[in-house]
């Protein structure tokens, strides 16, 4: 039996790294990388952190045996309904998925808020951005950034959210009308198709790529004690995104882009706009917002009472009216005029004739009773 055991058997390896460091190691991921189970660092995200802020190189399944053998890490894996995976798009640019995660991500040094997320479907790119809520104008910020960084890209995939897609209303209905929302407008606007996914496992690129935020992010901006949103979207821009997207971006399929060239600033200035329509009343003032327009008389494009105006609005508050594609000249005013009352017609002057009844007296007028047996 003896001679069935190698001799090696119960030696500590040659290549083993010294007990010492192990010490040392598990010592700064127990004081600096540990915590609930919400909190503490994974072994991948420990290892990266030891060498970038403590100089200490150890390999990334070292360390999670070390750390399971001190109690510092452990994972239970829980099996799902088996769902088979949709295979990606083959070029860049073809199929964006976009979606915003609410989270702590501030912890408690700061209000709450929502990570917009774009992933490109092929190549698993990333461009996020914090935001107090998931808004119209928070995902055309994020698209826009995106234009600018990569080109206008093919087609959306979102929830079924009123930001992007809504149902529509009885009277669009009857009148066969598509349901847009402002969001959706600028994204035909620019040629962008918007595919609503009817389940978050659709979707499942962006909802993973979340739960790698919510990892990771939430515990970089802690070391960072970045506390508000300029600075974490600053650090998100730097630091985070240029590390995230070289760790676990990949080649596409295809080297075709699919994104179109992006169009001047002037043009995506004209596209990124809320756009609703008013109808000019007969004394010529638009109501939008609780704001009074009040319409200049026009040369051109002459607009009577009645008809309907474009009001266009940018984020700053800047207002533009139009007609038939026209702009028109227009300035705020306070309030309505107020009509001036109408002057009293004059009443005639007729006098009647002298046996008009106004001149008999009352006894006069009296017709006399008559007995009932006079």
């Amino acid at each position: 039996m003896k001679g069935l055991v190698h001799g090696n058997a119960g030696r500590r390896s040659h290549r083993a790294k010294p007990a010492q460091l192990r010490r040392r190691v598990l010592e700064l991921v127990n004081s600096k990388y540990s915590g609930g189970i919400g909190e503490r660092f994974g072994p991948t995200l420990a290892a990266e952190h030891l060498a970038s802020e403590d100089g200490i190189l150890v390999n990334a399944e070292t360390l999670r045996r070390w750390m399971l053998a001190a109690g510092l890490w452990s994972r239970e894996r829980k099996r799902k309904a088996y769902r088979k995976r949709r295979e990606r798009k083959a070029h860049f640019g073809e199929l964006v998925q976009m979606d915003g995660s609410f989270e702590k991500w501030l912890e408690d040094r700061g209000p709450s808020g929502c990570l917009m997320n774009l992933v490109d479907d092929a190549t698993g790119t990333t461009l996020c951005q914090l935001e107090e809520q998931e808004t119209t104008w928070a995902a055309a910020h994020l698209l826009r950034q995106w234009i600018d960084k990569y080109g206008i890209p093919q087609a959306l995939y979102t929830d079924w959210k009123n930001v992007y897609i809504r149902q529509p209303t009885v009277k669009e209905q009857q009148e066969g009308r598509a349901a847009v929302t402002q969001f959706g407008r600028m994204c035909g606007k620019l040629g962008i198709q918007i595919i609503a996914a009817s389940s978050p496992q659709a979707k499942g690129r962006v909802e993973r790529n979340h739960g790698t935020h919510q990892d990771r992010l939430i515990k970089k901006l802690r070391r960072k004690q970045i506390n508000n949103w300029e600075a974490a979207n600053r650090y998100l821009q730097d630091e985070y995104l240029p590390e995230h997207n070289r760790r676990y971006g990949r080649p596409a399929a295809s080297s075709q882009d699919m994104h179109v060239a992006a169009r001047s600033q002037r043009q995506l200035d004209e596209v990124f706009c809320l756009e609703q329509e008013r109808v000019l009343s007969q004394d010529w003032v638009v109501r939008y917002q609780g704001q009074l327009l009040q319409v200049k008389r026009q040369h051109r494009h002459h607009a009577t009472p009645g008809a309907k105006i474009l009001v266009r609005e940018w984020e700053d508050g800047r207002l533009e009216l139009r007609y038939g594609g026209h702009k028109i000249a227009w300035h705020r005013i306070h309030s309505l005029p107020v009509p001036a009352p109408p002057e009293p017609l004059p009443r005639p002057k007729v006098r009647p004739d002298r046996d008009h009844p106004w001149y008999r007296s009352y006894q006069a007028m009296r017709t006399p009773r008559v007995g009932a047996f006079g």
